[in-house]
């Protein structure tokens, strides 16, 4: 038979509980990087659809880690405001 001091078993349950509380912590900014990550991706493909479309017109906005930041926030609009900004700094 296996005989358990009391001291093991606090260390276990604080254990327990320290796990716990770096998991709640940790659990919230995960999220927000989680979703950031799912914008940027889906502002991505909405940025290679806009260049698919705009080769027809002649109109291009470079694919990078920013821009498809700012498309995925902002959406649609993000991508007139780059676009925007790319006409008037050219």
């Amino acid at each position: 038979m296996i005989n358990f001091d009391l001291n093991f078993i606090l260390a276990f349950f604080f254990g327990i509980i320290v796990l716990y509380i770096l998991a709640r912590l940790l659990y919230f900014p995960f999220k927000i990087f989680i979703r950031f990550l799912g914008s940027a991706v889906l502002g991505g493909i909405m940025l290679a659809l806009f260049n698919l479309i705009g080769t027809i017109w002649g109109v291009q906005i470079g694919l990078n880690v920013i821009t498809a930041a700012i498309t995925g926030f902002m959406g649609v609009p993000g991508i007139i405001l780059i676009f925007l900004l790319q006409r008037i700094t050219s």
